[in-house]
């Protein structure tokens, strides 16, 4: 089954993934994170050893309770080469997912340039030929794609990411050095995913913004581009199994996941608060916030030359990247990976709140 019913459909395979491939040392960077791990988790669950990567000062609860004697916990600052390379012996792949989320753009770029550039340059120090480099949905130039048509792999990807935020354009550099990661030997895959929620993120930025008291709402009937931690983590070490096959299919390709039949933003919204607690919102019809927001671009570039700096919400180029009405697919992690996501939004939403009410340190 795609994304939407009337994208184009990629080969299954039952559960997901089938049966685990021969067991590999995978090497995860930000492994104390939302993604890492759970990336940790599917990783130790499939057979394979799991080098966990963290910052020295990080939390290491999220890989304690995955412990395994197939564990083996890495405290380094990617940030830095000290230490990098000997902390990679005996590593087949590369799971690098660290990436800085927040902060002004010379902490960014630190956090995912600086760190990439750092690993990569470790990676060959050490021998290590295969990266799984994940990525994300940020990358694509929404601003160029008319409303309705298909994200996919060979979507255009944003030629100007200064008008969109720090994020953007740090990951957009991070790409560039995955796509240099070739030849020699060398073997890569890029994973972009969605919009990735789950325990902690369920009520997300492709909903709307706070402002003030209250949450806006921005748009109800486009489709989320989003799949659920657990699935996603899932398609991260498929791909990773599969890179290291023979004359492997996945070997240089861009992979984007997203879950199946996947929610409208009122259909999310509703399913999300008739399970927990959701903020009190307001909701704006779409082409409304983006006709106001192109006004305020149009008459701070004419009037002011554009140094008017305003919030996300009134940047033509942000509201583009997260509520234009778009569609997607997975065809192609199907058909490379044999993925198909194992739980879908119901399942995923109760499997998130019953992560939320655990206990912490449990």
């Amino acid at each position: 089954m795609s994304a939407v019913a009337d994208n184009e459909t990629g080969t299954t395979t039952a559960g997901s993934g089938g049966s685990a491939a021969a067991p590999r040392c995978l090497y995860v960077t930000g492994a104390t994170g939302f993604v890492g791990s759970a990336v940790a988790r599917v990783a130790l669950a499939r057979g394979h050893r799991v080098v966990a990567v963290t910052r020295p000062a990080s939390r290491t609860i999220a890989i304690e309770r995955a412990a395994s004697d197939r564990l083996q916990p890495a405290r380094v600052d990617l940030r830095s080469r000290d230490g990098l390379a000997e902390s990679l012996a005996g590593v087949d792949a590369v799971i690098h997912l660290a990436a800085a989320k927040a902060g002004p753009f010379p902490t960014q770029f630190a956090g995912t340039v600086v760190a990439t550039e750092n690993l990569i340059g470790a990676m060959d120090e050490a021998g290590v030929r295969e990266l799984i480099g994940v990525s994300t949905f940020s990358v694509y130039d929404y601003g160029n794609l008319a409303p309705g048509s298909v994200v996919d792999e060979g979507s255009p990807i944003d030629r100007e990411p200064a008008r969109r935020d720090e994020y953007a354009q740090t990951k957009l550099i991070q790409e560039r050095l995955y796509h240099d990661f070739s030849g020699d030997e060398r073997r890569r895959v890029i994973v972009r995913p969605g919009m990735i929620y789950g325990a902690g993120n369920l009520w997300h930025d492709l909903l709307g913004t706070g402002l003030g008291p209250a949450y806006l709402r921005i748009g109800s009937r486009a489709v989320l581009p989003m799949t659920y931690v657990e699935n996603c983590a899932e398609a991260i070490v498929l791909a990773a199994e599969h890179l290291g096959r023979q004359a492997s299919p996945v070997a240089g390709e861009i992979i984007n996941i997203v879950d199946d039949d996947l929610p409208t933003q009122q259909a999310y919204a509703d399913a999300v608060a008739a399970r927990t607690d959701v903020p009190t919102s307001v909701t704006a019809p779409w082409p409304l916030v983006r006709a106001g927001a192109g006004a305020l671009a149009l008459a701070n570039r004419r009037l002011l030359g554009g140094r008017a700096k305003f919030p996300g919400i009134a940047v033509p180029e942000r509201l583009d990247a997260r509520f234009k009405p778009l569609r997607y697919t997975n065809a192609k992690a199907k058909r490379l990976l044999g993925w198909s996501p194992r739980y879908g939004l119901s399942e995923a939403i109760e499997r998130s709140i019953a992560a939320e009410a655990e206990p912490v340190g449990r």
